[in-house]
């Protein structure tokens, strides 16, 4: 996890996961030590740094192994259809919002993101009323 310890941005930024990736540097155990695994937690705050950086397809790695562990952690959920999505694997993020949306039916965000999902996949008719209850779940929530 080391590769990421000297990681700039082409800005010449430090990347934002950087410390991230040199955790294990700092455990205790004789040089040469194999390093400790990521706790989920670790995995969950790295992927978010890696969204962030828009490293999209590295960060739904991490997240479908905490969703696999934690199949409950709607925001780990959230944040993998989000990854898959912009990373272009609609299939993946479709499957995760229908998910979503079955566990919350009135979260405005994922029937808006579902709906985007099927639109990039050019499915217009079938994302239409997904589109119309965000729309109709946003005003609800404005009132």
């Amino acid at each position: 996890m080391t590769d990421r310890f000297d990681s700039v941005r082409p800005d010449g930024r430090a990347t934002e996961d950087r410390w991230a990736g040199a955790l294990h540097l700092f455990d205790d155990g004789p040089e040469g030590a194999v390093a400790r695994e990521e706790s989920p937690v670790e995995r969950w705050e790295r992927a978010g740094l890696l969204f962030g950086e828009k490293r999209y397809g590295a960060a739904a790695r991490l997240l479908a192994e905490v969703v696999e562990e934690f199949p409950e952690h709607t925001a780990a959920r959230m944040l993998l259809a989000r990854a898959y999505y912009h990373s272009a694997q609609l299939g993946r993020a479709e499957a995760e919002l229908r998910e979503l949306v079955e566990r919350d039916p009135v979260d405005a965000y994922a029937h808006l993101l579902l709906g985007r999902t099927l639109e990039r996949q050019s499915r217009k008719e079938e994302a239409a009323p997904w589109l119309r209850m965000a729309r109709a779940f946003s005003a609800a929530e404005d009132d």
